[in-house]
């Protein structure tokens, strides 16, 4: 097989998951040669993988060098890391290592939307879909969320793609051409994966390469990225904005959403809690606005939108305590944008009693002490890193250590009293406990509904 992949030049994909799989459909669709390698014995999309190809086969287990070596182009699915050692030897021989997300930017029709960022781009990127129809725009979504990008290329084109992309997905794209694209922030995540945390950064800023329009947090100097001359260059952020930008400013009846000094809603009208969803929602009004489609239709949109499952979802109010549901905070930086975001909230009275752990992916966990307000009374710590977690914060807040979710809840609702929040927002990844965020915040929910009213 080694000898006809040298000969016949096909392209390889590394890796099926929901993304290889994605990649074996579009080379399919354009008639190209493929060939598929997987390091795991037996994928789990493997039956699928045989029931769409037949005839073709998947090659599972120890990589044979010679394939990637022989390759014309080697598509990588994201899970995997460029550093791997056949990968550096393939490229090395001179072959081209990409990834779905390249690959799409070379055939899509229609100008694409790009959004990363440690946290929030799930949001945000669900957030721009729902304006921009609403504002009279076709739109399809997806990339690190829903669909995968080149399954997006199966159906009638639209007039912008919105994708949310991983850093992970950024590593093998070369030249993204977006309309727009922004970092929303930059906190250590993935420290697993990435040497430091320069190495993370520099991933998230290839998102910027051949963009027409980079938008920047102004609260978050490590947002901006380098600036070609031709690139436009706005910004949002949670202070008066300049003339071409987005920010708050106060009028006599409150604080608005505003372009420069036009004022567009009411803050008070966003349902989404917290102010990193107001930066999140400031965001998205820019995107909009490069897409033509931020009108009152739009604003409309971003007034209904309730935001994201499992992401600062406020789940139900028993005997005077609200639950709230952070469970995709699987990094630091998503806990201390919470916590920021909703201690500003509350009174003094008020208390936050905050469900923490599961696997920190090299997290530093000191990092949440500028959020741990004499507000959050409690933490309650689980999972895998809950040593690592209490060490680095006992002393700033009081910690209690629970033997599971359903467990921390329990302690979590005796100590609560009316007015106070119980806050699952863990800094964590799920996988020691759970299959994902997702099981983790059904599970949180369903703790909760079993509580009596």
């Amino acid at each position: 097989m080694a000898e006809l992949i040298a000969t016949s030049k096909v392209t390889v994909i590394v890796g099926l998951g929901v993304t290889g799989l994605s990649v074996a459909r579009f080379l399919a669709r354009e008639n190209r040669p493929f060939v598929v390698v997987d390091t795991r014995a037996e994928p789990a999309l493997l039956p699928t993988f045989n029931a769409e190809f037949p005839g073709r086969q998947c090659h599972c287990g120890a990589i044979d060098p010679e394939l990637l070596l022989g390759a014309e182009q080697i598509v990588l699915s994201p899970g995997l890391p460029l550093s791997a050692p056949a990968l550096q030897d393939a490229l090395a021989a001179g072959v081209e290592v990409i990834g779905d997300i390249e690959l799409f930017a070379r055939a899509a029709k229609a100008p694409i939307i790009a959004i990363t960022g440690s946290n929030g781009k799930t949001t945000v990127t669900s957030l721009v879909g729902e304006m921009a129809k609403a504002g009279g725009a076709s739109v399809l979504m997806g990339g690190n969320i829903g669909t995968p990008a080149l399954d997006l290329l199966a159906k009638p084109t639209p007039d912008f793609y919105v994708l949310e992309l991983s850093s992970f997905q950024l590593e093998t794209t070369s030249q993204l051409n977006a309309r727009a694209a922004v970092v929303l922030n930059i906190s250590a995540d993935h420290m697993d994966r990435y040497s430091n945390i320069a190495a993370y950064h520099a991933a998230k800023m290839r998102i910027f390469f051949g963009a027409k329009t980079m938008l920047v947090n102004r609260d978050d100097p490590l947002s901006r990225g380098p600036v070609a001359q031709d690139t436009q260059v706005i910004s949002f952020g949670l202070n008066k904005p300049d003339l071409k930008d987005f920010g708050l400013i106060t009028e006599v009846d409150g604080v608005y959403l505003a372009k420069g000094l036009h004022a567009l809603m009411p803050a008070s009208d966003i349902t989404m809690r917290g102010s990193h969803n107001v930066s999140n929602a400031l965001a998205a009004m820019a995107l909009v606005e490069t897409m033509g489609a931020l009108n009152d239709d739009a604003l409309s949109a971003l007034k209904a939108f309730p935001g994201v499952q499992h992401r600062c979802q406020t789940i139900a109010t028993k005997q005077g305590v609200t639950f709230i549901n952070d469970s995709k905070a699987t990094n630091v930086g998503a806990t201390l944008a919470a916590l920021k975001g909703l201690v500003g909230e509350l009174t003094d009275n008020q208390k936050i009693h905050l469900l923490l752990g599961g696997q920190g992916k090299g997290g530093d966990f000191s990092q949440l002490l500028p959020g741990l307000t004499a507000q959050v009374q409690t933490a309650f710590v689980m999972g895998e890193d809950a040593a690592q977690i209490a060490q680095a914060i006992e002393n700033t807040v009081t910690v209690c250590s629970a033997s599971s979710l359903e467990n921390a809840v329990a302690q979590a609702v005796a100590a609560a009293k009316p007015g106070d929040l119980v806050l699952l927002s863990p800094a964590c990844a799920s996988f020691d406990m759970f299959s994902g965020y997702q099981a983790r915040g059904d599970a949180f929910a369903a703790a909760v509904a079993r509580l009596p009213q």
